[in-house]
């Protein structure tokens, strides 16, 4: 299994917490930058957080102070820790690993290893 394998979405309130959870081989895992993109309704796939081989992290605006990235190097597995969420966090996530060369680690597009997703749904 090359491909990366989400889990951990789930359907819950405003100000709840989930944890996500991305599975990935030693290969998608070794190569270094793993991150999280979403993909909402009407809205096009946007970039969410990422983390270095070295556990340097980045997030977008709309999610900082609020989530968290993390990795388990020896389990081969990215987490997104998720709290104070709101209704607009509701997407499809998406977990991606084996940014190519030159890529860019906010482009889903530039990774070679890209997730089925895993669906959190927020409700007021």
């Amino acid at each position: 299994q090359v491909q990366p394998v989400e889990s951990g979405g789930g359907s819950v309130q405003t100000g709840s917490s989930l944890k996500l959870s991305c599975a990935a081989s030693e290969r998608t895992f070794s190569v270094g930058v793993m991150a999280w993109f979403r993909s909402a309704p009407g809205k096009e796939r946007e970039f969410v957080s990422a983390i270095s081989a070295t556990a340097g992290t980045t997030y977008a605006d709309s999610v900082r102070g609020r989530f968290t990235i993390s990795r388990d190097n020896a389990e081969n597995t990215v987490y997104l820790q998720m709290n104070s969420l709101k209704p607009e966090d509701t997407a499809v996530y998406y977990c991606a690993g084996f940014l190519q060369y030159g890529g860019n680690v906010v482009n889903f597009e530039h990774y070679k290893f890209r997730g089925q997703g895993t669906q959190v749904t927020v409700s007021s």
